[in-house]
């Protein structure tokens, strides 16, 4: 039933406790340092942010594999956000941040006031205080007051604004942005003080390593002297992107440890693959949280203990095999992840769907849809204000087919949430797809338009049934699955005593599960890259190879390359958005990099 938020009386004194606003309208005590962290609950597990991929209905998917009333224990951050296009774009902000229905209000306001819509409008999604808190608001810039413009439009919505310095794109060079800021100390102290004395709410920053552990230790002291109240620091040097990839160095993140003050806070970033990685890395780092990007991409679960594990096997949602190793099923992650974008993004009730399939079971007393539901739906949820969608906004009005083209920029949503789901889904299901291909390219079909939530059901059905039948396989013959990764990193059903500490082959032994289960993608080291062919001479020995054989027209376009570089070819449904909103999609890094 849908039900009004109430309207306080006039002349009466707000109330900082009342549900129906998204945050008190009494100035908040700004705390900083160890005193916010510990404020917000001192939580150790991060969801790093994500190049449009770290988004409201992700967040609230990663939270919902901890107890309701741990969802706080998860600090997230949101994706990154372009300082400059942020403050100054109305359809920017619209598309990309969406607190309230109305869009972020504009001209700036006082940000320890409440704007005059919240009386009459809840929250809508971001920075909701029931379900996507603690959070924190990521921007690049390289202008102070750019920065401090476009953060005064969020403070009221989340709990802290976050500096990226780490972005290691091309892009980010181009745009002097990101890691590309190191070079600049007093800039970058600009930035993080404009913010610390300007704002009603901490600053903090993200950050990787440089050369050597004594220039990391200057780096972050500039940050904490400027005003960070803490630090995230990615355990990887700028270089060390696509294939270079590489390892993480945790001894740096553990060498600033021991240097700086007990009472600073620091986040180590890297090497997180799985959840057996997260108690590993806070022990040999010695920091007070952890942060997961790409893992968290693959397995949302990432970050659910023992106890929601086993909750998780009683429902069916969790897999474990005969040897003991399990994880969390895809198709039971991915209705997870539609009913959250039915019920809060599209505000309606996911379609029925039939029980999840489990052996030795002909019914199960909860399916994934309904446990979403009890979780998302103990606090006050959205839908007592949701508007909900007309006939013809759904699925069932949309012209045929061969017609659709002609309507796709009326069609096409501008929720980050739903351009999201494509990209996503490949991350989740990247085992599985790779051995079902029918449904790769169905998935790949797919559009980010407003009512092609048919189609991903239709994904979702595909997906339940291959998987149905990879748990019947299993069980007549798991030997079937039982495959190993040889020295060169390739699957094969030998055992081969390879040296494992120069190579990626003992990470994928360990993360390897049958297909229709999430498990982490482990790159291969740069050594095995540039081995097998997938990894070429970097641009400056190619260079330098060519003054030296080739001639002058092949000089001129290896420099023509070095421009273009961090140039994207093709359009994501999130870049063919902001094409249409006008927003120059070449100053930002493309889907789903981690943002530093």
């Amino acid at each position: 039933m849908m039900t009004k938020s109430p309207q306080r009386r006039e002349g009466a004194k707000p109330s900082s406790s009342s549900t129906s606003l998204p945050y008190p309208v009494t100035k908040r005590q700004k705390l900083t340092g160890r005193a916010f962290y510990e404020s917000i609950g001192s939580p150790k597990y991060i969801l790093a942010p994500m190049v449009d991929q770290s988004e409201f209905a992700w967040r609230l998917l990663t939270r919902s594999f901890l107890p309701l009333t741990q969802h706080s224990s998860l600090l997230a951050y949101t994706p990154m956000f372009h300082a400059r296009l942020f403050k100054g774009t109305q359809t920017f902000r619209d598309h990309h941040f969406q607190p309230i229905r109305t869009g972020l209000p504009s001209p700036l306001r006082d940000s320890s006031q409440p704007p005059p819509e919240v009386g009459e409008q809840p929250m809508y999604l971001d920075g909701h205080p029931s379900h996507d808190r603690p959070l924190v608001v990521q921007f690049c810039a390289n202008d102070p007051d750019d920065l401090l413009q476009a953060a005064q439009h969020v403070t009221p919505y989340c709990d802290a604004v976050d500096l990226n310095l780490g972005c290691p794109q091309g892009i980010a060079r181009k745009g002097h942005y990101g890691s590309f800021l190191q070079e600049s100390p007093n800039l970058i102290h600009s930035l993080v003080s404009k913010l610390a004395k300007n704002l009603d709410i901490p600053v903090t920053a993200k950050m990787r390593i440089l050369n050597t552990k004594e220039e990391t230790l200057q780096y972050a002291r500039l940050l904490l002297d400027a005003g960070a109240s803490w630090i995230a620091v990615h355990g990887r040097r700028r270089e060390q992107k696509g294939h270079k990839t590489g390892l993480a160095d945790w001894s740096i993140i553990r060498y600033l440890r021991d240097m700086l003050p007990d009472e600073t806070v620091i986040f180590a970033n890297g090497n997180v693959l799985g959840h057996q990685e997260l108690e590993r890395c806070l022990q040999a780092t010695g920091a007070d949280g952890v942060m997961s990007a790409e893992g968290n991409l693959c397995d949302p679960g990432i970050f659910a203990g023992d106890e929601e594990r086993t909750l998780g096997e009683q429902r069916g949602e969790y897999w474990t095999g005969r040897d003991g190793k399990g994880g969390w099923r895809m198709d039971a992650v991915m209705r997870r992840y539609l009913d959250i974008l039915y019920r809060h993004v599209l505000e309606k009730e996911p379609p029925n769907r039939t029980p999840l399939f489990v052996l030795g079971r002909k019914t199960i007393e909860s399916t994934p849809s309904m446990v979403a539901v009890s979780v998302l739906s103990s606090e006050p949820t959205l839908t007592t204000f949701a508007q909900p969608l007309t006939d013809d906004q759904t699925s069932n009005s949309e012209p045929p087919a061969k017609k659709r083209k002609h309507n796709r920029s009326s069609a096409r949503t501008t929720s980050p949430n739903l351009l999201a789901v494509q990209a996503h889904l490949f991350h989740l299901l990247r085992p599985l797809v790779s051995k079902h291909t029918h449904i790769r390219d169905k998935l790949a079909r797919a559009r980010a338009r407003a009512g092609d939530m048919e189609t991903y059901e239709e994904i979702l059905s595909l997906i339940e049934d291959v998987t149905k039948q990879g748990l019947l396989d299993y069980e007549s013959d798991p030997t079937q699955f039982l495959v190993d990764i040889d020295a060169k990193g390739e699957e094969s059903r030998g055992d081969d005593d390879n040296n494992e500490e120069e190579s990626s082959v003992k990470a994928r032994r360990a993360c390897k599960r049958p297909w229709w289960v999430c498990q982490p993608y482990v790159r291969p080291l740069p050594k095995e890259a540039l081995e097998k062919g997938s990894l070429s001479l970097g641009k400056k020995a190619k260079r330098k190879l060519m003054e030296e054989e080739a001639p002058a027209e092949r000089r001129l376009e290896a420099r023509d390359e070095d421009q273009a570089e961090g140039q994207v070819e093709g359009k994501s449904a999130r870049e063919e958005r902001d094409a249409e909103d006008g927003v120059p999609r070449e100053e930002m890094p493309k889907q789903a990099m981690v943002c530093g």
